[in-house]
């Protein structure tokens, strides 16, 4: 195997294991910032010796094991306290088998889960949260986190470097939390997934309208939560929704990059696979009261089940959005409350419903909330009305694509 194969299967072997490795480590030394180094200390390690020596059966492994010696180098090098030294020298000894080619055992699993919910802190922000996870999990370089979010470097070096610090400073233990503080740390774990694939979906500013990059790092950290959290029915509503959701990937954009509305999508294009996953994801998620991403994910449902727009249960969608909207008050899901009783009781019905949000300071800056305006005004004939709404929209907007698109629609209203 030549020098390029093998750095090739070395950033594979990374993007695949990165989060067991950096858990597996972290496990020993209990420091995720320090884990990170020492990670990154074993994959040049494996850039030096496999084009030499061949790469491991089981590349994870000897990443995992070379990283854990490399820990306890550098307690050595710092002269740490005999009694935790050797501490890690029984840690050792009992977690590192010293055959590259082992499997990994069982536990590193449960180092994993430890990792998503430091990576995931609530101490930090979602924004922090986000590039840690895709950092730390993902196995993303800096260069590759600044681009998916249209940002510097520098800007997001800085971020993960104080994420760190900040998880230092507040000493977050190396844990799963108790079942007392399970759930809200659950959340943030959800919302820093959900966040990522947003951003994949529908980019919030530059030229393009989807970066689905994002979308499939988001969707494999939910399959990964599925596994290591087989009985939490939101980890499961999570993934069903973004399975259905990126089932439309492909259908979203039209030859030219341009945005294609949910309507206009050709539905053949829609990716069937995703939709199975997603729909048997839904059924697990069935298993408890219905909570917020399992809410959505039988929204995304009625959307996947409807061969064609009219066949959609806009009247069923509706209603979810109703009970969203009683467990998670947000003028957002009663915008698109308003969308959905637009469809199914009329465009005036829904008209009211959106024009009641005007007035909230949290949507004074949303774009959708006079796109959606816009939309019920020319579907009822206020063609220079709705211009006013598109162009104010448009105006709102960071995303260049949508920004066409919505000028667009404004000098349709003109004809």
């Amino acid at each position: 195997m030549g020098q390029s194969e093998v750095r090739g299967t070395v950033e594979t072997v990374w993007r695949m294991e990165a989060g067991r490795v950096v858990a597996g480590i972290a496990a020993v030394v209990r420091d995720v910032g320090l884990a990170e180094e020492l990670a990154q200390d074993a994959l040049v390690a494996a850039l030096e010796q496999w084009p030499r020596d061949g790469v491991p059966a089981n590349p994870g492994a000897w990443l995992t094991t070379v990283g854990k010696r490399r820990a306890v180098d550098t307690v050595r090098r710092r002269q740490t306290q005999e009694r935790t030294l050797a501490k890690l020298g029984r840690d050792l000894d009992e977690q590192v088998t010293p055959d590259f080619d082992a499997r990994l055992d069982e536990p590193i699993e449960d180092d994993l889960l430890r990792l998503i919910f430091v990576a995931c802190h609530p101490v930090l922000s979602p924004i922090a949260r986000a590039a840690l996870t895709l950092r730390l999990l993902g196995g993303l370089t800096v260069g590759e986190i600044a681009r998916a979010f249209l940002t510097s470097e520098p800007t997001v070096g800085q971020r993960i470097t104080r994420a760190k610090q900040a998880l230092a400073a507040a000493r977050v233990p190396f844990e799963v939390p108790g079942r007392a503080e399970r759930a809200e740390r659950l959340d943030s774990v959800l919302e820093v997934v959900y966040l990522i694939f947003n951003e994949g979906y529908a980019a919030t500013a530059g030229d393009d309208w989807m970066r689905p990059a994002l979308c499939q790092e988001a969707l494999r950290l939910a399959r990964l939560l599925q596994g290591l959290m087989p009985d939490e029915p939101e980890v499961h509503g999570l993934a069903a929704l973004l399975e259905i959701q990126a089932s439309r990937t492909h259908a979203r954009t039209g030859p030219d990059g341009a945005p294609v509305l949910l309507n206009d999508q050709d539905r053949s294009r829609w990716d069937r696979l995703l939709i199975r996953r997603g729909l048997a994801a839904l059924d697990l998620a069935r298993a408890g009261q219905p909570g917020p991403y399992v809410l959505q994910a039988e929204i995304a449902a009625c959307h996947a089940r409807a061969r064609t727009p009219e066949e959609t249960d806009w009247a069923r969608i509706a209603g979810l959005y109703a009970e969203l909207a009683r467990l998670v008050p947000s003028p957002v899901v009663e915008l698109n409350r308003a969308v959905a009783v637009a469809y199914a009781e009329g465009p005036a019905a829904g008209l009211e419903l959106a024009r009641a949000l005007a007035d909230d300071p949290a949507l004074e800056s949303y774009h959708p909330l006079p796109s959606v305006l816009g939309d019920l005004l020319a579907k009822l004939g206020r063609q220079d009305e709705a211009r006013v709404e598109f162009e104010r929209a448009a105006s709102l907007t960071g995303n260049a694509r949508e920004r066409a698109l919505l000028l667009d629609r404004a000098a349709a209203c003109r004809s």
